[in-house]
């Protein structure tokens, strides 16, 4: 599906080289079908000494060579990127966004597009393992579709919903979710050193026994409640722990906070759309030198 398509990444910090990464691992696209974009030289003679791909600092220059032109680009420099590129989509074009709350009417209004898929990926895609959520706009074609399939397949897994409502609700869950994992983790490995352990001893435990934990879950199929009606045996030390743990409110804890992060994606979304950029460094700000000599030429 990927293999005569060009790939433009309109920002090549972390998300957009896991991506690049994947992509290449899998064979999934060749090195020369991707073009990454980005304010530092640097940045993108270090992705291709690493990746072989092609790079520019100019994000137009990138977006008109390419099939799918993705935004990876930080919130608060959209605005500024997505002034610069209105007028180079194509309509042919599928655009891909995986700026945080950023919505498609925004950036579908900003570059005069229709074809457009939103992206929630999540930290774990750094190491092929993440969960990304996507909608698409009715323009976007069955082809367009697929192809958006296999690219986040190069993340970990792909979930299609139908409306943006449902991407803040996934923002809350599994884009937030790594945060909530990691807090628990900390929380666990804390608790290890309390008892003895050494701090590198309680965070081997803790990690294995959290990465064994979630691939029998996924794996068993067995439901949550059930799993964990396994290992709790009466008056044990599962029981114990377990009746601490819900004296605490742990999951009433859990819903307030993945109700706020809700909200709080929601509203991003309403001020990444409303509000003006700030102003940008020199290193921020986009380049318009031509594409270097590993790259196509005007």
């Amino acid at each position: 599906m990927l293999h005569d398509t060009t790939l433009a990444f309109i920002g090549s910090g972390t998300m957009a080289e896991a991506m690049i990464r994947g992509l290449l691992h899998r064979h999934l696209i060749t090195p020369e079908r991707i073009i990454a974009s980005g304010p530092r030289p640097e940045r993108g003679e270090e992705l291709h000494q690493r990746y072989g791909i092609r790079w520019t600092t100019d994000n137009r220059e990138a977006a008109r060579a390419a099939d799918i032109v993705v935004l990876s680009v930080k919130p608060q420099v959209l605005p500024l990127v997505l002034v610069e590129l209105a007028g180079t989509i194509r309509p042919e074009q599928l655009v891909l966004s995986i700026v945080a709350g950023a919505r498609i009417e925004y950036i579908a209004r900003a570059l005069n597009h229709e074809a457009i898929v939103r992206v929630m990926p999540n930290t774990p895609a750094q190491i092929g393992e993440g969960m990304s959520v996507w909608t698409a706009t009715p323009a976007v074609t069955e082809a367009q579709q697929e192809q958006t399939r296999w690219l986040l397949s190069a993340l970990g897994k792909e979930l299609s919903v139908h409306d943006e409502d449902s991407i803040d609700m996934a923002t809350a869950v599994s884009g937030t979710g790594p945060t909530y994992v990691f807090l628990v983790m900390e929380a666990l490995v804390d608790a290890a050193v309390h008892l003895g352990f050494s701090r590198r001893i309680a965070q081997e435990l803790v990690t294995q026994t959290v990465i064994g934990a979630a691939l029998f879950a996924r794996e068993s199929g067995k439901h949550l409640a059930e799993l964990r009606n396994m290992v709790t045996s009466p008056g044990g030390t599962s029981a114990e722990a377990i009746y601490q743990l819900e004296k605490g409110g742990l999951r009433t804890v859990i819903s307030k906070a993945v109700w706020a992060a809700y909200q709080k994606s929601k509203l991003l979304g309403e001020m990444v759309g409303a509000g003006r950029p700030r102003p940008l460094s020199p290193l921020e700000s986009p380049g318009l030198s031509n594409m270097n000599h590993t790259g196509a030429h005007r």
